[in-house]
């Protein structure tokens, strides 16, 4: 068998499961939001329409100042084409390059020329002013961003030394004079994007002007909002976290407190009325009403436990007195001669003999008693019918010789009380042979049942000499035997009122003994029942 023990682990299972489900939903947010890309495509068709706005102005201007005034072959101007061109893309961020009817690039934003030469220009980035926190955040974003961000399968772009209109289809859709743009990847992960438009002069299209920009604000703007979100997330992480080791604290330490105050208690060889539970009950949640019940049924054990001890105890000691009682008559029946003190021994015999069987069928029916109550349903019974039942059971072996037993009904029944059939009617058997025993021969016992607020209480009531004031309590206890004296010794095992009240209590009843008030000499048991 395995050993039930709790065991020893870096962390409880339930806190890793309270951790788990606690994380699942902000996991799963951030993680969407990286795989959704939605957001920066639709940063990246804004943006190419703005770009196509862009060069419908630019090509627009170029239009109408720098053709040249041939009213049948209009022409560009390329020394005005550069200048004006320059001017016009001065605030953009955008890479315009203007081609002429043929395909050649005649203008350039980016390329200036100096002494001859031509020296091409280039945006710096902003400054980098994050602290190292932000940095590592950063990185941790493009790795992640690199893992869950849209292919778009877009084909590469090349930066040629010598450009022409022919190396970009969508300068050369323009120069046919339709507007056209384009997506290209960069080699760092960047798109570029592009947008051509042609350049008209009286109605002919005399050239196409090309705007590049790459995704690279479009990607700042992106990684921005998704690193607020990212330090969103770390702060919601860290809530999360705590909040998961605080519950899992409330919830798994005090569960782990039990479980080995359990263990304790389990493996202990001894008396276990030392050993104790953590107290939870002050918390006004389960765990304080498992502490309760936990705490509750360890008394209950070790006071079965005490009990059976004293009743092992007791069983022992009421069964060696006949023995010894026994033996002795045996050893003195053996040694002597003499008939008449031989016949008085046998009688001696013969009582310890039936005093050690009484012991023994009254101890077999209490140590059954538990199983019973266990086994048995309580259900709901008429107390004045199951009285009347046993009553009669003693109308003609009493009728000429014995008291007289009379059920009195306080008001008119059902008097109905949730109980045991069978074990109730031994509890009324008890304490009407107890009332036997003590009543004179031409006497009443008197057995009365009436209704109570919120009980059924039934009593039975015998002319007796009474019970002594201190004994009320002690006649309840096991192998407790103060019999009359012309009674003869043994025929009592003392055990009927202690099962008399195990069964009541079990019900949730009580039982107790009185000396009557009515004017009449006698005892009186008195049992209450719920409703």
């Amino acid at each position: 068998m395995s050993d039930p023990s709790p065991r020893r682990r870096l962390m409880s299972p339930l806190t890793r499961r309270i951790l788990l489900i606690n994380l699942a939903a902000p996991i799963a947010l951030v993680l969407a939001f990286f795989y959704l890309d939605q957001f920066r495509l639709s940063l990246i068709d804004t943006r190419l329409t703005a770009l196509r706005y862009e060069a419908g102005l630019i090509s627009g201007a170029l239009g109408e100042v720098a053709i040249s005034p041939s009213e049948f072959s209009p022409t560009l101007e390329p020394e005005l084409a550069r200048q004006l061109l320059r001017r016009l893309s001065a605030q953009s961020s955008a890479r315009a390059r203007l081609f002429d009817a043929d395909g050649e690039m005649i203008a350039d934003s980016r390329l200036l020329l100096a002494a001859g030469r031509g020296v091409v220009t280039r945006q710096l980035p902003p400054p980098n002013i994050d602290t190292p926190w932000e940095q590592a955040l950063i990185g941790l974003y493009d790795k992640i961003n690199a893992l869950f961000m849209t292919t778009l399968n877009l084909p590469k772009y090349v930066e040629l030394p010598f450009t022409h209109a022919n190396d970009y289809p969508e300068a050369r859709r323009a120069l046919n004079g339709d507007d056209s743009d384009q997506l290209r990847d960069l080699a760092d992960g960047r798109i570029m994007l592009s947008a051509a438009v042609p350049v008209q002069g009286l109605r002919k299209v005399v050239g196409a002007l090309l705007l590049n920009v790459d995704s690279a604000e479009l990607d700042a703007r992106v990684r921005e909002e998704r690193l607020g979100v990212l330090k969103v997330f770390a702060a919601v992480l860290g809530f999360t976290v705590l909040a998961s080791l605080y519950l899992a604290g409330v919830i798994v330490r005090p569960i782990h407190r039990l479980a080995e105050a359990a263990e304790r208690i389990r493996a202990a060889k001894g008396r276990i009325a030392h050993l104790s539970l953590p107290d939870y009950s002050h918390r006004e949640d389960e765990i304080g009403d498992l502490s309760s019940v936990l705490r509750a049924m360890t008394a209950a054990l070790s006071q079965r436990l005490d009990a059976i001890e004293r009743f092992a105890a007791d069983v022992s000691h009421e069964i060696k007195n006949p023995l010894t009682s026994l033996r002795s008559a045996m050893e003195t029946f053996l040694r002597t001669e003499k008939p008449e003190l031989r016949e008085r021994l046998l009688a001696v015999m013969q009582d310890d003999v039936r005093r050690m069987d009484r012991l023994i069928t009254d101890i077999s029916g209490a140590s059954r008693l538990d199983a019973e109550l266990a086994r048995s349903e309580a259900a709901p019974l008429d107390i004045a019918v199951m009285l009347q039942s046993v009553i009669e059971t003693y109308m003609t072996r009493l009728a000429d010789t014995g008291p007289k037993i009379e059920l009195k009904r306080v008001e008119p029944g059902p008097y109905l009380a949730i109980g045991f059939e069978g074990q109730l009617g031994q509890v009324a058997r008890n304490l009407i042979d107890n009332a036997i025993s003590f009543s004179p021969p031409n006497g009443t016992i008197t057995v009365a049942v009436k209704r109570e607020p919120r009980h059924v209480m039934f009593s039975v009531a015998d002319e007796g000499p009474g019970i002594p004031t201190d004994n009320l309590e002690s006649i309840f206890e096991r192998f407790y035997s103060e019999r009359p004296a012309s009674e003869a010794f043994g025929l009592h095992s003392g055990l009927g009122l202690s099962i008399a009240r195990q069964v009541v209590q079990s019900l949730g009843g009580e039982i107790h003994a009185e000396n009557r008030d009515d004017g009449k000499t006698g005892a009186r048991f008195v049992v209450r029942l719920p409703l």
